[in-house]
């Protein structure tokens, strides 16, 4: 049983965690505490969406819809590892749920199969919703998954808690399936694992327009150097990556001049990780960028 961190305390945590942050415009101030109590804070409850591309994710956690308004969580972790803030204070995400199984996680003991909605979870979880269709068939990237428990292990290690803290929706009432696609049990495990070492340290600040980088990578140049139909051998490094991770649509190449070529293998990409629509038109993003991981040409 905890006071809830501040913004800037969830922030420095997640950070020093080794998690990629990007500060949603408004999370900040964006609660639904006018509905009810925040807090005492109890553990970090897991969701997936049941939802394709990261944009329309966060909106849609952002602005939730009418049946149920928004934030609908605290984070939303992207198929790349970056956790997009949305929210903070009261969440809309685990809604009633078992009160056993609240007095399992405060014990942090072995949890029972959830029976009876009668208490009200949005005051003592924390809420991460991972982009995941949540079918069984849409995959979960290594990246991730390590970003789930990166984010849990740092909400942990900032209140002091074990990894008994960090349940799946399912497990808080039986009305829920979430998530699918890996286990509770492992992903306790992975939190357990970390928080018995150093936390990894902190990342680079990571505002909007502002992901970090690392010196091994070429940073993202921006949706206009594309557009421009370069001649580079950045373009030539990120083929090469296109065709590495299996999403090669070229005939000859890669080359360093940016084609068609080029934008149907990135569309490839972008599908790869999630999008749909506009969100994989084959333009290059940031986000879609830095998880490519294009090294810096020599």
């Amino acid at each position: 049983m905890a006071n809830p961190l501040t913004a800037d305390e969830l922030v420095t945590a997640l950070r020093a965690e080794g998690v990629t942050v990007v500060e949603t415009p408004g999370w900040r101030d964006h609660n639904r505490d006018h509905k009810g109590p925040w807090g005492p804070v109890n553990g970090v409850v897991v969701h997936h969406t049941v939802t394709r591309g990261t944009d329309s994710s966060i909106e849609l956690c952002y602005d939730g819809y009418d049946e149920l308004p928004g934030p609908l969580c605290h984070g939303v972790i992207d198929k790349t590892g970056t956790v997009h803030l949305v929210g903070n204070g009261r969440t809309n995400h685990a809604g009633r749920g078992d009160g056993d199984v609240l007095r399992a996680v405060v014990d942090e003991t072995a949890l029972p199969a959830p029976t009876n909605d009668d208490t009200d979870g949005n005051t003592h979880f924390y809420g991460f919703e991972c982009i995941n269709m949540g079918d069984g068939d849409d995959p979960w990237p290594a990246a991730q998954l390590e970003a789930i428990a990166r984010a849990s292990a740092a909400i942990c290690r900032a209140h002091g808690w074990t990894s008994g803290s960090v349940i799946g929706h399912k497990e808080w009432t039986s009305g829920k399936t979430d998530p699918v696609g890996f286990t509770m049990d492992d992903m306790r495990e992975r939190v357990a694992a970390r928080l018995g070492s150093a936390p990894a340290g902190p990342d680079e600040p990571t505002g909007p327009d502002e992901p970090a980088g690392t010196d091994s990578y070429e940073p993202f140049p921006g949706l206009r150097f594309f557009e421009d139909h370069p001649d580079s051998p950045v373009v030539t490094a990120m083929g090469e990556r296109l065709v590495a991770e299996g999403c090669s649509a070229y005939a000859v190449g890669p080359g360093p001049r940016w084609t068609d070529a080029d934008r149907q293998s990135y569309a490839r990409w972008q599908r790869r990780l999630g999008f749909t629509g506009a969100d994989a038109d084959g333009w290059p993003g940031r986000v879609s960028w830095e998880a490519l991981k294009v090294p810096r040409p020599s």
